[in-house]
């Protein structure tokens, strides 16, 4: 029978291999022919001992052979809780060689953001943004890439990564495309649940056919490896109980062939029946005995490198295991010649602290799981103290706090606080929850207990809203917070009913508390935030006369503080939903800004209020055509967002807002740019949040405006934009919206059901605003042929509700669609005074329209040639085809074009 052999001096590991070396070296090859080529990802997946560490081994000597960078780093068991700790090990070494200088130049904006999980910078004050430091670690990988061409990464162990590395290796895979990296990573299959094992599945998907699933040796391989072991002497009956022994695994079966070199056994038949013994001593009890044998102080020694798991000093597992350095030298000197510790191949893993590391993280996981529950535990208390000791902060020595046993320490709850601050700031509320809730199990003494409960309320808001609130009212509910932290408390458990979609819940909890407090700030604020919520409130339960109550309470504020600039903000956006005077919506506008900006403490990035405040600001400036300050605030707020590092629903409403602003101003392909990019951040964050239907209602009323009608309909269709709507408002009308896409498709009856919806809603609401709720006049046009007095009806209304407001695009476009329904002369003088007005408004693409309308009826070429000029300049498609139409039916010539060209 053949014997497979590996390459000549390849690694024992490798025999029956040469299909995924021969696929490492092409990727190799290819990344290195061409630097604009795009990335490779290799998945190899393995049963423990299957030697996926060997080819991740021979992936480097092949890269570096061919000139290539290579950094790698390795999940470890017992590490999976401590944050960002594999991308670390890949990124450490190569940003710690450069000068700090030299790093910020690098990452640019996003040195900042990243620094901090990166543990080369420092981590400022408050909680730093999931979303936000992963896109900057795909930002420094990116940048460092391109730095290092041709670059190679190796994660091993990837199922005992931590979750932040692995939602950044997702973002970062998804980018190969455009990168040419290779990214190789190892992984058993299984072991993990949960978002980990979402996350493994999408980096599987990603690799697509580049998955290798590795196999057993088969019978010929074990005999060929035998024979090269011990020598060709070998008989093929002690090559076959080998196999048998080891079932092919390729480390057990060089781990045996050591022993039986070792013990100088003879590889014959008579031989064979010894083999199951020895391998039982390479691993499990075996092991363990084996390593008993050694001394206590070995064995002591060995359990405490397992409790450190990585980065393993001699020094401190010595100061771990009690012995003194001389004994420690000594032990791990015994453990190395034993092949249980060995010293780390120098370039293999990133250099660290580590003096040891275990020869197979089989032995590693064997040691740990042998050591007694209670010693374990008292083990991992002071490799905490170790740790921190050493300089490496409570947020690294918080994975050894979490398996202290709970017994009412106050020092610990504290250590544990001051850990899950530490995690916040660098972007791992994961790991924050983790230490909180480890705190409450100790637990925290009575007065320290309710303290404990908000905490873990507010690092869970933007991940676990449910979680949150039942969290928050526990917290509430027991003595220990008060004044301005329990008003704290209330509003973040308001902000997670919201995100629960439990709006009607939010405000009733505001209200019930403000009822507790006295006259003065807290109640104000309180007061505040109710009014807040019930006006982003789209159902019909409304506290009875909410709008004179918070005109009465308007009416005494002079923004002299906040929660009075608020009250001015939330009057301001009232009126503007009512169809107010527009002039004095702008007026409470106004006088909530501090010369002519935001507050301090009430900018975008800051918690007290939260965005959606400013976001009702920025909207009433939209709607009453002060779109420059709109446009400013909006531009701050992406601004703010993106330099915090602020990427997920705050950064997508930026863009949907930012979106909505050029939109009003007729910019309508800048307009869809940033919703659509909004759009995809949003679905980072998840599909049904309200800023998923703000970010497709903004894009699916510009492709109509752009008179792209099909694609709007794709868009709705994909992102699921139809009833049943959110509870909380969007911005325009999603029904009138929606209804004006079903009439554009030509589903006349479904979309004058759905503007009727429109008009039933905003009854009950009260919104009167004839431009954020445009069904009146869209109803209109739909019924001008079936029923004709109706609609007259209803663009009376609108046009006596826009006078009202006041703004010459609502007054301009209700006179637009009183001109649609009219005949003759006056449909014509009608048309000429909504030009009149539409050309005194900023927004373009109704000024645009309203030009080719009235250039149509009045047979004007040169009406509709101004028109035509301002829907190019809008991106209005729709309405350069109508207006070249309407040129070419009059014989007149294509304003603006070359002879012989046409439009794209």
């Amino acid at each position: 029978m053949t014997e497979v052999r590996p390459a000549a001096a390849a690694s024992a590991f490798l025999w029956e291999r040469e299909r995924e070396v021969a696929a490492i070296a092409e990727a190799v090859e290819t990344l290195c022919a061409d630097r604009s080529s795009s990335g490779h990802l290799l998945v190899l997946r393995g049963e423990a001992g299957f030697g996926k560490t060997a080819l991740l081994a021979e992936t480097r000597r092949i890269a570096e052979s061919r000139g290539c960078a290579v950094w790698s780093a390795r999940g470890g068991e017992t590490l999976r809780s401590v944050p960002f700790n594999v991308v670390r090990q890949l990124l450490q070494p190569t940003l710690l060689s450069l000068h700090p200088e030299e790093a910020r130049e690098y990452l640019g904006d996003w040195y900042d953001i990243a620094g901090p999980a990166l543990g080369i910078l420092e981590p400022g004050e408050g909680h730093a943004d999931p979303q936000g430091v992963c896109d900057g670690l795909v930002a420094a990988v990116t940048r460092l890439a391109r730095r290092d061409y041709p670059l190679v990464l190796l994660i091993d162990d990837a199922h005992w990564a931590d979750q932040e590395t692995l939602r950044w290796l997702v973002a970062f895979v998804e980018r190969l495309d455009e990168l040419s990296v290779l990214v190789v990573v190892a992984r058993r299959p299984g072991e993990v649940k949960g978002d980990a094992a979402r996350h493994l599945e999408a980096i599987g998907l990603a690799a697509g056919p580049a998955v290798t699933s590795l196999s057993a040796l088969t019978p010929p391989a074990v005999a060929g490896l035998t024979r090269a072991t011990l020598g060709p002497h070998a008989d093929a009956a002690f090559c076959r109980e080998v196999w048998a022994v080891t079932d092919g695994n390729p480390y057990e079966t060089v781990e045996l062939l050591a022993k039986v070199r070792d013990s100088e056994l003879e590889a014959s038949e008579s031989s064979a029946g010894e083999l199951r013994a020895l391998n039982r001593a390479a691993r499990g009890g075996g092991l363990v005995d084996r390593l008993e044998k050694l001394g206590v102080d070995a064995t002591k020694f060995a359990m405490a490198a397992a409790i450190l798991g990585a980065d393993i000093s001699v020094d401190q597992a010595a100061l771990l295991a009690g012995l003194g350095r001389d004994d420690a030298a000594r032990c791990a000197e015994l453990l190395r010649n034993a092949r249980i510790l060995t010293e780390p191949v120098p370039g293999a893993v990133p250099a660290g602290d580590g003096d040891l590391e275990f020869v197979h993280p089989l032995i590693a996981s064997a040691v740990y799981d042998s050591i007694p529950g209670g010693l374990r535990t008292a083990m991992h208390g002071i490799a905490a103290q170790v740790v921190t000791d050493a300089g490496k902060g409570l947020a690294a020595a918080s994975r050894h706090l979490l398996q202290v046993h709970a017994e009412g320490d106050e020092e610990l709850v504290e250590q544990l606080r001051e850990a899950a601050r530490e995690h916040l700031a660098v972007g791992a509320p994961d790991a924050a929850r983790r230490c909180l809730e480890r705190a409450l199990h100790e637990p925290p003494a009575a007065e320290v207990h309710a303290h404990v409960l908000y905490e873990l309320g507010c690092a869970t808001l933007l991940t676990a809203p449910a979680r949150t609130i039942d969290h928050l009212r526990t917290a509430l509910a027991l003595p220990g917070l008060d004044g301005t932290e329990r008003v704290d408390a209330v509003f973040r458990l308001s902000q997670a009913l919201l995100h629960n979609d439990q709006l009607e819940e939010a405000v009733r909890t505001v209200e019930a508390e403000a009822a507790r407090h006295a006259p003065g700030p807290a109640r104000l604020r309180l007061q505040a935030v109710q009014f807040m919520w019930e006006g982003v409130h789209a159902g019909e339960a409304t506290t009875p006369r909410r709008s004179e109550r918070l005109a009465e309470l308007a009416a005494t504020c002079t923004g002299r503080d906040n929660a009075e600039r608020a009250l001015l903000i939330l009057r301001g956006f009232d009126a503007m939903t009512h169809g107010e005077n527009a002039e004095e919506v702008a007026e409470f506008c106004d006088r909530a800004l501090v010369n002519g900006g935001l507050a301090p403490g009430l900018g975008w990035t800051d918690q007290e209020w939260g965005i959606e405040l400013l976001m009702m600001l920025a909207s009433s400036y939209a709607y009453t055509d002060r779109l420059d300050r709109a446009d400013a605030l909006f531009n701050e707020a992406l601004r703010a967002y993106t330099s915090a590092g602020w990427s997920g629903g705050h950064l997508a409403l930026a863009h949907a807002y930012l979106g909505l602003g050029l939109r009003r101003r007729g910019r309508l392909k800048e307009a869809e740019e940033s919703l659509r990019e909004s759009l995809r951040v949003a679905e980072r964050v998840g599909r049904g949040l309200p800023l998923y239907w703000s970010a497709t209602c903004n894009l699916v009323d510009t492709l109509l405006a752009r008179g792209h009608v099909a694609e709007a309909w794709e868009t709705a269709e994909q992102y699921g934009f139809a009833p049943p709507y959110p509870s909380t408002i969007v911005l325009p009308d999603p029904r009138s919206v929606r209804g004006r896409l079903l009439l554009a498709v030509g589903r006349a009856k479904d979309g004058i059901n759905e503007l009727e919806a429109a008009e039933k809603a905003a009854a009950v609401r009260g919104h009167l605003n004839p431009v954020m709720v445009p069904w009146a006049v869209e109803l209109a046009r739909a019924l001008a042929t079936e029923d004709p007095a109706r609609a007259n009806r209803l663009v009376s209304e609108a046009r006596r509700q826009a006078e009202r407001f006041g703004t010459d695009t609502a007054i301009g476009e209700a006179l637009r669609c009183a001109a649609a329904l009219e005949t003759g002369q006056r449909a014509v003088r009608l048309a000429q005074q909504a030009v009149t007005f539409l050309e005194s408004s900023p927004c373009q693409y109704e000024h645009a329209a309203a030009r080719v309308e009235y250039g149509i009826l009045s047979r004007s070429a040169s009406e509709l040639g101004r028109g035509l000029s301002l829907a190019r300049s809008c991106g209005a498609d729709g309405l350069v085809d109508k207006a070249q139409q309407a040129l070419r039916g009059m014989g007149a010539p294509q304003v603006g074009l070359v002879p012989g060209q046409t439009r794209r």
